[in-house]
């Protein structure tokens, strides 16, 4: 009789796993939260339609090859637990933030506008986003002048929006109003000034990305009444933005540079979705919906077609038991970051290697998809590790007693879904069914 063994699933549910089944469905299913029976049910249905068989072995195979891989360039085994494996990642991605500090010539975080400029700079050789579609700034302009930002005007003394958006720049002015302005006037902008939105309002223009001057600290310390990431973004007026907050802790410069790198893949893609739907007579919600990032919340549509939920958000940042983790779905903010993570690879050869390889910047490309069971010391249980940069940096820079995993589970799902259809197909699929909130595949 085959031996079971239990984990905790969506909702506190139990989850039994088969020792008699393949081992990639069951170590596939820990990995992903879900059960069993979900994955095989998947693996039937895209075989079928695919003509491919072994997908997911291959999947586990390319996993254990790699996890070897890089345990052995840290110095570990499997036989290794899981803090003493996590620690290692985290080491090793201290010492890759600290080369490409020196890299980027050390810029002095105590001056975080000067720091944040040479960064943004160095950026712009990585990767150039293509045009987008986005809100002309003259109708910006007039949406400030019908909701004055009182809280601006009144800091800087002005009388009139003109005045203000002349002195201060549109951009830093748009950029400014998340920590300066209440969120009843933030509701009101969007939901009442966004709702009339139509092809006229919108023009083609480049993707911005500024660090605003320092003086927007003193209003970001007088108006921010809770914390706020330092890196950000306005997709419907193509804006990246950096607000220059002094932070120099480990794996900050990668933090920060990974960040605008992803935010140039984001914003692009968000203005394809604008364009597409440009002309649809309920644009403005749609509008809306985009950029609140509304993932559906209704069951999967039960029709003997095969379903891939695309969920727009990483959903585990609010609750990590939402059912709509355990089944079959796509994210396309786990693409934006694999797109970011192969452009490290390119800032490698562009910034210059110093003959050791383990210092390349390009050593994290690959694993986003990457997990790996280790023995907990305390508890005894097999618990998950994610290979993922993205997790481990979060890890690095909030503690080593915090650990994450959803970013490298999100892409784990994207894996699946690009190895049976590929990736541009995934991104185009994706697109074309954002709104409707499902893919439905033959």
């Amino acid at each position: 009789m085959p031996r079971l063994y239990t984990d905790c699933g969506s909702h506190g549910e139990v989850i039994r796993y088969n020792r008699g089944m393949k081992d990639s469905y069951n170590k596939l299913a820990h990995l992903l939260r879900t059960q069993p029976a979900v994955l095989m049910e998947l693996e039937r249905k895209m075989n079928s339609i695919s003509g491919q068989e072994g997908v997911f072995e291959d999947i586990i195979r390319q996993n254990d090859i790699t996890v070897d891989r890089t345990l052995e360039g840290l110095g570990l085994t499997r036989k290794d637990d899981k803090k003493t494996v996590r620690s290692a990642l985290m080491e090793r991605l201290a010492h890759l933030d600290q080369h490409l500090w020196e890299l980027l010539g050390k810029p002095d975080f105590s001056k975080p506008a000067e720091a944040c400029a040479k960064l943004c700079a160095v950026v712009g050789k990585v990767f150039t986003p293509p045009k987008g579609l986005f809100i002309k700034r003259e109708l910006g302009i007039e949406m400030l002048e019908k909701y004055p930002p009182h809280n601006l005007l009144e800091h800087f003394g002005y009388a009139t929006v003109r005045d203000l958006i002349d002195k201060e720049g549109f951009s830093s002015v748009m950029a400014s109003l998340r920590f300066t302005q209440s969120e009843s006037w933030m509701h009101q902008l969007f939901d009442v000034a966004y709702s009339s939105l139509g092809p006229d309002d919108f023009e083609e223009r480049e993707v911005e990305h500024l660090v605003l001057d320092s003086k927007w600290l003193g209003v970001a310390e007088k108006f921010m009444s809770k914390k706020y990431h330092n890196v950000s973004h306005l997709k419907e007026f193509g804006i990246i933005f950096i607000i220059p907050l002094m932070s120099d802790g480990a794996g900050e410069t990668l933090r920060l540079f990974t960040l605008i790198l992803h935010y140039l893949h984001e914003v692009p893609f968000y203005a394809s979705l604008f364009r597409r739907h440009l002309h649809d007579k309920d644009f403005p919600h749609i509008f809306k919906s985009l950029l609140r990032g509304d993932v559906p919340a209704q069951p999967a549509p039960n029709h003997g077609r095969i379903t891939w939920r695309v969920v727009q958000r990483y959903l585990a940042k609010d609750n990590a038991d939402d059912f709509r983790l355990f089944e079959p779905h796509v994210n396309p903010e786990a693409d934006h970051w694999w797109r970011a993570e192969e452009d490290l690879g390119r800032l490698s050869r562009i910034l210059g290697q110093d003959g050791h390889g383990h210092l390349s910047l390009g050593w994290w490309t690959g694993l986003d998809f990457v997990g790996e069971l280790f023995t907990d010391a305390k508890t005894g249980k097999e618990e998950p590790v994610s290979f993922d940069l993205i997790d481990q940096l979060m890890s690095l820079v909030r503690g080593p007693d915090s650990q994450y995993l959803y970013h490298q589970q999100e892409a784990l799902w994207n894996k699946i879904f690009v190895e049976y259809m590929g990736r541009e197909t995934m991104q185009q699929l994706i697109e074309e069914n954002l709104m409707s909130g499902f893919i439905l595949l033959k």
